[in-house]
């Protein structure tokens, strides 16, 4: 794991292309720009901050709705 340059582990390893696009879609939406080549590391942590703020939401919104579809079916 010394290696990884991101520590956090996904729980489904197959959702990583999905969290990926969210971030970059979340970071447009928000005006931020990503490093061409794959260096962010002078990306402000309010940025930052913001970017991973707009995923949480979405994803608590993803989640509410399948509760909500699992929920009509009970």
């Amino acid at each position: 794991m010394a290696n990884d340059r991101n520590s956090n582990q996904l729980v489904v390893q197959q959702a990583r292309a999905a969290l990926d696009q969210m971030k970059y879609e979340a970071a447009q939406e928000l005006g931020i720009q990503f490093s061409k080549d794959g260096y962010n590391g002078d990306l402000l942590s309010r940025d930052a901050g913001r970017i991973g703020g707009n995923i949480t939401r979405r994803l608590v919104q993803i989640a509410e709705q399948q509760l909500a579809g699992q929920a009509n079916f009970r």
